[in-house]
């Protein structure tokens, strides 16, 4: 037998052959897989030339497999049968029994957010599977997601390809956060108090305004930002010690109890469009069950802030 090119075999055509050997004869294997007669006669033909040899000899009504054939067989139905459940397994998640691993990318606020709940979830359903959260650049959040270096993401509205889906989970106004016995920022505070006073703004970036300030700017208005911090907690614990005041996503509000218990939310006196949070995948996963069942678990974990 001469050598065969593999990437000349198509698989369907090693399914006809497994199915002629099965059934006998051509018409029964036509039958079996739900082909034309002409169709599997043809697939016998390729076959034939692929491995040069007869592959079948006829007798009586039925055919015969040639000593090639007959050594075929028995690798070619095992193989056959480990790929089909291969394919099974692919097609399937349980996660009570899969010891995988997921990494997503979030910022420090929605891990402290959404990670108690969602270890919950894991260790009740799941308690073999394993999460990794990163902060990713936002430049390099789509090539993470191409490249299968992060299963999914969390951020704010992004321009991203096509490739990349998407799915709002929450949408939150802004609030400020004060210490309660700020002498002037109290409910029902108006504008002008707020650019009065002194800000705190947490951001990753050393420099560069906030949604905050672009809407401010929008309506010629602008504050006075004293502190720049990368940290939730640390503005809280600034804020509960100071007059500073820090503008943020509703979402965060409950971070205030674990900041400090003398910080409190208040209603922002502007009003501004909602900060919206995104879920990002990217389209080769978009029906992979594993994949569907860890957003179904992020989205869950978010509560009502994910169902608004």
């Amino acid at each position: 037998m001469h050598m065969i090119n593999l990437s000349r075999i198509d698989l369907n055509l090693l399914v006809v052959l497994e199915a002629i050997v099965a059934e006998g004869g051509v018409s029964r294997a036509a039958a079996r897989l739900n082909l034309t007669q002409p169709a599997v006669s043809h697939a016998l033909a390729r076959l034939r030339e692929l491995f040069d040899d007869a592959l079948f000899v006829r007798e009586g009504r039925n055919l015969a497999p040639t000593a090639l054939t007959k050594g075929l067989v028995e690798p070619l139905r095992q193989s056959l049968q480990a790929l089909g459940t291969l394919i099974e397994k692919g097609e399937s998640f349980d996660p009570a029994t899969s010891e995988t691993s997921f990494t997503v990318s979030m910022r420090d606020p929605m891990e402290v957010l959404i990670l108690p709940r969602l270890m919950q979830r894991f260790a009740r359903t799941a308690p073999r599977v394993d999460l990794r959260t990163v902060q990713v650049r936002r430049r390099s959040l789509e090539s993470g997601l191409s490249d299968g270096t992060l299963d999914a993401a969390l951020d704010v509205a992004l321009l991203l390809s096509e490739r990349i889906h998407r799915q709002r989970i929450s949408a939150d106004r802004f609030v400020v956060a004060a210490r309660k016995g700020h002498p002037r920022v109290r409910p029902g505070f108006t504008l002008a108090t707020y650019l009065a006073e002194k800000h705190v703004m947490v951001t990753s970036r050393r420099r560069g305004p906030g949604a905050e300030d672009i809407e401010l700017g929008q309506h010629g208005q602008r504050r006075h930002v004293i502190l720049r911090c990368r940290n939730y907690l640390a503005a809280f614990r600034v804020v509960a010690e100071s007059d500073l005041v820090l503008t943020m996503p509703e979402r965060y509000a409950p971070l205030l109890a674990a900041g400090s218990a003398t910080v409190r939310a208040l209603a922002m006196p502007l009003r501004m469009a909602t900060l919206d949070l995104f879920l990002y995948w990217h389209d080769r996963v978009d029906n992979d069950p594993a994949n569907r069942w860890l957003r179904l678990q992020l989205v869950e974990a978010l509560g009502k802030t994910a169902r608004r």
